[in-house]
């Protein structure tokens, strides 16, 4: 597969997982408030809420032997993310009582959530 075949697969793959991630989200009674928000300098994958909280979700789609945990979101895209979070926020009108990160990892059709996954680095 060239390049260009390569990309186009990895950004249909991609997609696919986000879909996958927020179908799962709203099976369990979140409400998807925003999807690829760029702001504050990064990209917010989604971006739900349930009751009081609002939650960020990092999703990897990852092909078959791709290295697979929230160890590949390193130090600078966590800071990329915070910021964006951070931007959302300001903008975000509506209530809410706390905040998180979430990481979904998916492979195939198996999401593994990492919840709160950059609270220790905050």
């Amino acid at each position: 597969m060239n390049n260009t075949a390569t990309r186009r697969a990895a950004v249909a793959r991609g997609v696919a997982g986000e879909d996958l991630v927020a179908r799962a989200l709203r099976d369990g009674g979140w409400l998807v408030r925003d999807r690829n928000c760029r702001c504050g300098g990064g990209e917010l994958d989604l971006v739900a809420q349930l009751d009081g909280e609002i939650r960020f979700v990092e999703v990897k789609t990852r092909a078959p032997g791709d290295p697979v945990g929230v160890e590949v979101i390193d130090r600078a895209k966590r800071r990329k993310l915070t910021r964006a979070a951070e931007a959302w926020l300001a903008s975000y009108s509506g209530p809410f009582e706390s905040a998180s990160f979430a990481v979904a990892m998916v492979e195939g059709a198996a999401i593994t959530w990492y919840n709160d996954a950059f609270d220790a680095e905050y």
